[in-house]
């Protein structure tokens, strides 16, 4: 039996990659580079220069509106392009999100968005994690968070015009949408299949009881 290693750092970091060229190959609503590089390898030496294409993207934020009082959750449904091949079509149910402006806390960008988008005030958040959707193509990393608001008589449509965004604000019971997650068979629809509100969602079904507590204790 091999011993354990409980040390989870990879064995290489930034300066064991050589950028030897960066061109920008399209730059529009978002940008995309062209890399050629190198890197050192796991036996040894280094490998030989090869090209990647890199989708550049800004960090963002995500939040998800809860209310534990009376157990509802609060998702957006908007039109996503990258879903036009999607088994339910291209409008998806999502957390709130947005992208980091110059300047901007990731908390600051929160409560923006919320706002926003969904028309509430928010003053506590609690920190779910973060991560890179896509770390094979994409330099975007989000920042996920969880909004305790009250969600009775929450609703109705939301979003900034002049950035084409036509946003609906929907209140579902938790148990409804924890029971909508679930996707039995692969390539079968299922309501909610973006990954931010995933990992969102299994958060909150793991910490919704201590949310409670937090709000019956203040």
């Amino acid at each position: 039996m091999k011993d354990r290693n409980e040390d989870l750092s990879p064995e290489f970091d930034r300066s064991s990659v050589e950028i030897i060229s960066r061109k920008p190959v399209f730059q529009g609503f978002f940008t995309m580079l062209r890399l050629r590089l190198r890197h050192r390898l796991f036996r040894g030496g280094w490998s030989a220069e090869f090209d990647r294409e890199l989708f550049v993207r800004d960090p963002a934020v995500g939040v998800l509106l809860y209310d534990p009082v009376h157990e509802l959750v609060g998702l957006t449904e908007q039109f996503r392009v990258g879903a036009l091949e999607r088994p339910g079509g291209p409008w998806c149910l999502e957390v709130v999100a947005g992208m980091v402006e110059e300047g901007e806390s990731f908390e600051d960008v929160a409560r923006r968005e919320v706002y926003e988008e969904a028309g509430l005030q928010v003053e506590r958040l609690n920190f779910i994690r973060s991560y890179m959707p896509s770390p094979g193509g994409s330099s975007e990393r989000l920042h996920l968070y969880c909004a305790l608001v009250d969600l009775q008589g929450a609703g109705g449509n939301f979003g900034l015009p002049q950035e084409n965004e036509d946003i609906r604000l929907r209140i579902f019971p938790l148990q409804a949408v924890l029971d909508a997650m679930e996707q039995r068979e692969p390539g079968a629809h299922c309501p909610i299949d973006n990954a931010a509100t995933v990992i969102c969602m299994q958060w909150l079904q793991l910490n919704y009881r201590q949310l409670a507590m937090q709000t019956i204790s203040e």
